[in-house]
């Protein structure tokens, strides 16, 4: 019987056992289906990562590195290239090569399975169907780990990070970037890599632009953009074609929820992880989820905070008698905002609360409100907010504790 099971080796899944082991668990096992810990930290080998965490700027490997070696300190032990077949909530069923199928039972599971890029085929891109079509996290793999060159005139469709980063990428290797092409007339990526990726090189970002054909026979050869009305349709003769070999695809991700959702665990319309209350915990006894399993994230400082916080509610769920109150106080938005993580909040809770959220649209000199029974209790100023970067806010429970009975929170934006 083990205390905490993990299930993800990634900055997640490392920092909510390094979180479990703080709060005095013993006996914890971390699940890797990969060959290696870190995730999907060993294929960015740019800098940025560890600002907030380490007060320096680090790539991905090495901030991965550091937490390996504060996991092999703690002596925590992990399996790799082990998949999870299905979970409930007090065991684990997994296979590996070593020891077949085998299920374990524990006391909590926290869920840090990562998240992975929306397939091409939701895009429905008219054309033909040749090679040099990748996804924006495949053209890395292959660049930063295989030492394989995707193409060289490239276009890419969206601008999350992924694809503004190996704009920058490809362009340091050799390739042309023809243009970076995205629907929404604002991008999706952090404004820091706008800049440092697409402005420094003197790349073109299309807003309110899409792909609308795609010509070649065995490989591309040339792709047609198009720009988009108010209601995302192609507006004829505004086309623009490229002689190109290659589309890279950064059109979002998904939260890797299949075991959640096989195991009945209540999702998220909106994010695509579990619902969620402020210990992390999901709706169902024991299961707790953190990371981009949960809801998507721009920095893996936040996932790395966010993910201990789950680790040690896992582990005081595994170590005490005392579970948390079955009465949730539910978190809802207005205004711009989209969603909150956490959903919702214990009424027992006896710390502060953090909650993450993003906006729909761009949103310049307005404010974060939060209400509590239809009373305005924070108000906050905030010159920009924008769809590719989260909003975090902190509900001190001293303002909780105002109240005897609360019926309802609330969070949203206000001009």
């Amino acid at each position: 019987m083990y205390d905490v099971v993990i299930i993800g080796g990634g900055p997640a899944g490392l920092s909510a056992a390094l979180g479990a082991k703080k709060k005095g668990c013993s006996n914890i096992l971390i699940i890797e289906r990969s060959e290696k810990l870190g995730g999907i930290l060993n294929q960015c080998i740019h800098n940025g990562f560890g600002l907030h965490t380490f007060k320096e700027e680090l790539t991905g490997p090495e901030y991965a590195y550091r937490y390996i070696k504060m996991v092999e300190k703690e002596e925590i032990p992990f399996l790799l290239n082990t998949t999870v077949l299905s979970i409930s909530p007090h065991s684990v069923t997994y296979i590996n090569e070593e020891e077949g199928v085998r299920t374990i039972e524990t006391k909590a599971i926290v869920l840090a399975m990562g998240c992975r890029e929306r397939p091409r085929g939701a895009l429905n891109i008219p054309g033909d169907r040749p090679s040099g079509i990748f996804s924006a996290g495949t053209a890395q793999y292959l660049t930063n780990i295989e030492g394989k060159m995707p193409g060289k005139r490239v276009v890419i469709l969206g601008s999350g990070d992924i694809g503004l980063i190996m704009a920058r990428r490809m362009t340091l290797e050799g390739a042309k970037v023809l243009a970076v092409v995205e629907l929404m007339p604002y991008s999706s990526g952090l404004k820091r890599n706008i800049v440092q990726c697409l402005d420094d090189f003197s790349i073109p970002l299309l807003l309110s632009h899409t792909v609308t054909k795609i010509e070649g026979r065995k490989r591309v050869e040339r792709i047609t953009v198009s720009a988009v009305d108010e209601k995302r349709k192609p507006i004829p003769g505004t086309e623009i074609t490229y002689d190109a070999d290659t589309l890279l695809l950064s059109v979002g991700l998904l939260p890797e929820n299949e075991l959640s959702r096989k195991a009945g665990i209540t999702l998220s319309p909106v994010t695509g992880g579990p619902i969620v209350d402020n210990s992390f915990q999901t709706d169902s006894d024991g299961i707790f989820a953190c990371g981009n399993v949960l809801h998507v994230h721009d920095l893996v400082d936040y996932v790395s905070n966010e993910a201990e916080k789950a680790g040690e509610s896992a582990a005081l769920y595994a170590l005490s008698d005392r579970k948390p109150s079955k009465k949730k106080i539910p978190v809802s938005v207005f205004g711009l905002a989209r969603y909150t993580v956490p959903e919702m909040i214990d009424e027992d809770t006896k710390e502060d609360t953090t909650i993450r959220f993003r906006v729909s649209n761009v949103k310049k000199d307005g404010k974060i409100t939060v209400r509590v029974n239809g009373e305005e209790v924070i108000s906050k100023k905030k010159r920009i907010m924008a769809p590719g970067e989260m909003e975090t806010l902190i509900i001190p429970k001293r303002i909780l504790e105002k109240y005897e009975i609360i019926e309802s929170i609330e969070v949203g934006t206000e001009d």
